[in-house]
């Protein structure tokens, strides 16, 4: 690497820099003098609470002193993401439904996501720094380079929500797999005469080995049931973590069963059958549409494979008959 080019990725990595500060600084200034003050007081307020929880619990000094490199590379990120006002309330919110869903009811998975986000983001920025020299085009006009890099930042910054779609649409599918299963356990379980808490616990050790993400799920909502005594909101509180229309069908169902006193059992039974049909009926469309997905393949690969079966034998001969005459 020559001493020009060198500078020039120094200089679009100083303009990157620039241009993002610029950014973050313009995306939070306050409009008035009273949302001036406003923003002051708060951010005295949440350093006074940052230094209080810092000296009262001790935990980051422990993490940085004895713990993991795991952990120290979490709480580094955890700061990063609290540190760098990338994402909005309503943004940090969203990604929190998200995260739990995946299976990260920890408090600080989103500010931890968010510190990913910007490490990919900026070690993408960077990559196209170092390879834009070898673009043509781009290695001859430095705006072009800088745009790269912005371009390269936001695609490393999505990315990793992207994984993380990815992660709560499996886990989903998982569930639904296993979810009349656990609602056959479940019915075995209310007619046995055992209440809700004490059902879904069993439900859950039930399922451990077979479903753990429906299990552990199960078995945080029967700690929220034995603790806080709140039926309902803690059966909205599952089907907001979990999602899908299965699961809100059941906290429905048990919601409803709970406000007008109906026999839990008959409400379970009546649900899983419907739980039943909806899942024979997803297998026989997917059996239906087995037949048009392969007939490609079947053209590709299979057939030109049989016709040279067939007529193979019959050309050689055509051949052999032709070449002695």
């Amino acid at each position: 690497m020559t001493m020009s080019s060198f500078l020039q990725i120094f200089y679009s990595v100083v303009s990157f820099a620039i241009l993002f500060a610029l950014f973050l600084l313009l995306r939070n200034l306050p409009s008035g003098s009273r949302n001036r003050i406003v923003r002051r007081m708060q951010n005295l307020t949440e350093r006074r609470d940052d230094v209080t929880a810092a000296s009262t619990d001790g935990l980051p000094d422990d993490i940085l002193a004895n713990g993991t490199l795991w952990q120290k590379a979490t709480y580094r990120l955890q700061l990063l993401g609290e540190k760098l006002p990338l994402l909005d309330a309503k943004q940090r919110s969203e990604l929190g439904v998200q995260l739990t869903r995946a299976g990260f009811r920890d408090a600080k998975a989103v500010s931890v996501l968010i510190g990913i986000k910007l490490i990919v983001g900026a070690a993408g920025a960077l990559f196209a720094a170092i390879g834009a020299s070898a673009v043509p085009v781009v290695s001859e006009h430095f705006l072009l380079r800088v745009v790269m890099m912005g371009a390269t930042f936001m695609i490393g910054v999505i990315v990793p929500e992207m994984v993380l779609g990815y992660m709560v649409s499996r886990r989903q599918k998982i569930i639904s797999s296993y979810f009349s299963d656990a609602l056959d356990l479940l019915v075995i379980c209310a007619n046995a005469g055992n209440s809700l808490p004490v059902s879904i616990k069993r439900v859950a050790r039930e399922m451990e080995h077979m479903c753990a993400p429906l299990s552990d799920e199960l078995t945080y909502t029967a700690d929220q049931l034995q603790v806080d005594g709140d039926t309902a909101g803690a059966l909205k509180h599952m089907a907001d973590r979990i999602g899908g229309s299965s699961m809100r069908s059941l906290v429905t169902t048990l919601i409803q069963s709970q406000q007008y006193g109906t026999p839990i059992s008959q409400s379970l039974k009546t649900l899983s059958r419907s739980e039943r049909n909806a899942q024979m009926m997803q297998l026989e469309e997917k059996a239906a549409k087995l037949a048009p997905k392969l007939t490609v393949p079947m053209m590709l690969f299979i057939l030109p494979t049989v016709i040279l079966v067939s007529v193979g034998p019959a050309v050689l001969n055509l051949m052999s008959l032709f070449n002695t005459h």
